[in-house]
């Protein structure tokens, strides 16, 4: 959605955006209330990719989902030509076509000057001359981090599912070494209360804090990857923060 924003906002329609089809399960999933267990959105999520067109009835989350899967994928490797290939022609058609108008303007111009106005007119040029090598580097170069972009974000996702997945397993064999194994085994109440204040001291300190950790690091990968390569280009240009106190130096230099 911010892509679009952009883009509409910038009048540059010729750059192409996709929309995450995450946002639209997890919202479609959210709105039902289901019977029995709600479908998982990683299952469906790798199996879009490893079984393309076939969801099975626990995943299932809206009618025509596999036939809805099916069109993403193919939107997504679409996208890839259509990125490098259509923008360097189009911007040098864009280019051809103000050259072509600005001599025009210049005919008229002279005409309207006469044999008078001399023909000094004739020495300036129209502009930068477009560079249709460096725009298509240019473009390739995007259509790279597109596809990397693609790829780096479903294993964002997956990467969260897995380290989910370790921690609680983790948490069973602390649970199943400390309490069950000596613990009970034991038959001892004092060592079954040590047992169970370590497997406590393990869980809190060692788990939570390591999957506090993770998500805090991934929620800031998600953001500088997922959300900033947006609207973000990192061209080289100071970022300038809003302040009034800056807009209002800037007004009274004017002023004097």
């Amino acid at each position: 959605l911010i892509v679009e924003s952009n883009v509409c906002g910038n009048n540059t329609l010729i750059d192409p955006t996709i929309f995450n089809s995450r946002a639209c399960e997890s919202s479609a999933a959210g709105c039902v209330m289901w019977k029995q267990s709600p479908p998982s959105l990683l299952d469906s999520l790798i199996k879009m990719f490893m079984d393309i067109g076939n969801v099975p009835v626990e995943n299932q989350i809206i009618p025509g989902q596999g036939g809805l899967q099916v069109f993403l994928i193919l939107c997504a490797v679409i996208a890839v030509p259509c990125l490098l290939l259509p923008k360097p022609y189009i911007l040098k058609w864009e280019h051809e076509k103000q050259s072509q108008m600005g001599h025009r303007l210049e005919d008229e111009h002279d005409t309207e000057l006469g044999p008078a106005g001399g023909h000094g007119g004739h020495g300036h040029g129209h502009g930068e001359e477009f560079d249709f090598g460096e725009e298509m580097v240019h473009q390739m170069i995007h259509t790279i981090e597109y596809v990397l972009g693609c790829i780096s974000n479903t294993a964002s996702y997956l990467r969260l599912w897995a380290l989910s997945l370790a921690h609680a397993q983790l948490s069973e064999v602390f649970w199943e070494k400390t309490v069950v194994e000596i613990g009970l085994e034991s038959a001892d109440t004092m060592m079954i209360f040590i047992c169970i204040g370590a497997w406590a001291c393990f869980t809190v300190g060692v788990l939570m804090g390591m999957e506090s950790l993770s998500a805090f690091l991934h929620a800031l990968r998600l953001h500088w990857v997922e959300f900033m390569n947006k609207f973000y280009f990192g061209d080289g240009y100071k970022f300038m923060p809003f302040a009034f106190n800056d807009i209002g130096s800037v007004l009274g230099e004017t002023v004097e």
